[in-house]
């Protein structure tokens, strides 16, 4: 029976994935409002350890893991492998990203799954796909990024290839599959059978799908992807600071000329349109360079508003969470990862009721707790434990 204020209350996810991409669909489910178990090895997931670690975990795990229920397995035993399947058995979601063939091996595919429970909503996300000629090939963010074309759309001023500076190629697979996992929750729910289904996705077609205008850009104009699709549009430098300044047709182009006092340039042919802008963009720019360069941010933003020019100046994650509408619109909330450490978390935008922000769990954490939830009898967990299948994390580890 599904919860009148919140039909995602009652859904359970198991998550034996690790990194990002997976962790990420498994925690938008649980900022729906789902129940999230992840399941990790004794080492734990290899995200924890990467980049600035606190207590053991990165803000990559940290990030990806709030709110989630740890239960600390060794899959490589059968007994760890039985006690997954049973757990399984009583979810509506499972979440893997393992290359191509592992849970095949373990017992954790699809159609071992479905056997026991044929509701079940079965999310694999791999590099390439299961099969095909990449199907094995390593893929992370950074390789992504170059081999679908986005580090050659983001090049800098010499025409070099750049790697944006973020986990997007993870973050935007973990969204599409957080979204098909809605869909297909909602397609089992409209169905009187309640039947589960496999969905698998990749990280090379996410980035294709992410890039859509951009291929069709390409396919019209088989040129090199501007980074900028008018002029004058860039970043310039102010006495103190850096302010993006741009116009996208020539209503905006107007304002801007006012703003600057420069109703000259609305006179001049190389400017009468955004197709002769960009031709001439380096002659804009140039002008905007020592224009701009002779105040302050804040001097040009008080003008620049005044006149309603598309700007923004430049700010560091210090500065974008103390933003004014940042804290107007609560954007940032904040939680206790440990005592003492603080940490920002940024919900699910447009969220109808936000869960309790819990903090992300230490390995096996939770790990005695949920067996008995799933009804796992003391004999069994002894067992577990004994043959080292399992691991409770001790009070004072935490």
């Amino acid at each position: 029976m599904m919860n009148e204020n919140n039909c995602f209350a009652d859904l359970k996810v198991l998550d034996i994935s690790q990194g990002v991409a997976g962790p990420y669909c498994a925690n938008m489910l649980w900022q729906y409002g789902a129940e999230v178990i992840k399941i990790e090895p004794p080492a734990g997931d290899w995200g924890r350890h990467v980049g600035t670690t606190v207590f053991g975990q990165s803000a990559l795990s940290i990030s990806y893991n709030v709110g989630k229920q740890s239960v600390c397995i060794d899959a490589k035993q059968e007994a760890g492998r039985e006690a997954i399947r049973k757990m399984a058995a009583e979810c509506d979601v499972f979440v893997q990203n393992f290359r191509p063939g592992i849970v095949e091996k373990l017992g954790l595919s699809y159609e071992d799954l479905k056997i026991t429970n044929p509701g079940i909503i079965y999310i694999s996300i791999s590099g390439y796909g299961p099969s095909g000629p990449y199907a094995f090939a390593p893929a992370t963010d950074s390789v992504m990024q170059a081999e679908t074309g986005i580090m050659s759309a983001n090049y800098d001023q010499e025409g070099n290839p750049q790697k944006i500076g973020i986990l997007m190629v993870d973050v935007l697979s973990g969204m599409f599959a957080a979204q098909q996992a809605l869909a297909a929750i909602y397609r089992r729910q409209c169905s009187t059978a309640r039947q589960g289904e496999h969905i698998q996705l990749n990280l090379f077609d996410a980035c294709a799908a992410f890039q859509q205008s951009n291929l069709i850009e390409h396919t019209l104009n088989p040129v090199k992807i501007k980074t900028a699709v008018s002029a004058p549009n860039g970043v310039f430098d102010t006495q103190n600071g850096k302010l993006n300044v741009l116009a996208l047709n020539n209503d905006q182009f107007e304002r801007l000329c006012k703003a600057l006092n420069r109703q000259d340039w609305l006179e001049d042919a190389r400017f009468v349109n955004n197709t002769e802008r960009m031709k001439h963009r380096a002659v804009l720019h140039g002008e905007l360079d020592t224009m701009l360069a002779a105040r302050t941010n804040e001097e040009w933003q008080d003008v620049f508003r005044q006149y309603e020019v598309l700007h923004a100046p430049v700010r560091n994650y210090d500065q974008v969470m103390q933003h004014p509408q940042a804290e107007f619109n609560q954007t940032v909330d904040y939680f206790e990862q440990s005592p003492g450490l603080s940490l920002p978390y940024v919900f699910i935008p447009g969220l109808l009721q936000k869960p309790i922000l819990n903090r992300a769990p230490d390995i096996g954490e939770h790990t005695i707790e949920v067996l008995q939830k799933f009804n796992f009898s003391q004999e069994q967990i002894d067992a577990l434990i004994a043959a080292q299948a399992i691991r409770q994390i001790k009070k004072e580890e935490i």
